[in-house]
């Protein structure tokens, strides 16, 4: 199947600013949110799809690749699943948008975490300083 046009998914034009792509992908993005569409393997396809226009269309240097050639400039981020390149991480994408999530993470609701580890995320360790006994 061919990858639907990014500024299509989000539904902006080519010109559009940042300032519209971020609101266009909030829209998307709250409506397709899996946690308000449990089990639905449409919503959930278009949220991935929208989040994915949008952490390309976001990035001056990506969008400048996907403007001059397309989904085939993107490597792995875009390309169906070749391999190579850019793996686009889930976690990123949301961490500026933690307004509309209620200031949380969303994929640790959606992926069961919350309170214990998360998916191989980059969670900061919290280090103790080191104990002495004195005996």
């Amino acid at each position: 199947m061919a990858k639907r046009d990014y500024y299509e998914i989000l539904g902006v034009a080519k010109n559009a600013n940042e300032t519209e792509l971020k609101k266009a992908y909030r829209q998307l993005a709250i409506k397709y949110h899996p946690d308000k569409n449990p089990g639905n393997k449409e919503a959930e396809e278009k949220f991935k799809e929208a989040a994915e226009a949008y952490e390309v269309l976001s990035d001056a240097q990506k969008r400048q690749r996907y403007d001059q050639f397309g989904h085939q400039g993107m490597g792995g981020a875009a390309g169906g699943g070749n391999g190579g390149g850019h793996h686009m991480n889930m976690e990123d994408i949301f961490s500026q948008f933690g307004d509309i999530f209620g200031g949380h993470n969303p994929f640790e609701s959606f992926f069961g975490g919350g309170g214990g580890g998360s998916r191989g995320g980059r969670r900061a360790v919290n280090k103790g300083t080191n104990l002495r006994i004195k005996s």
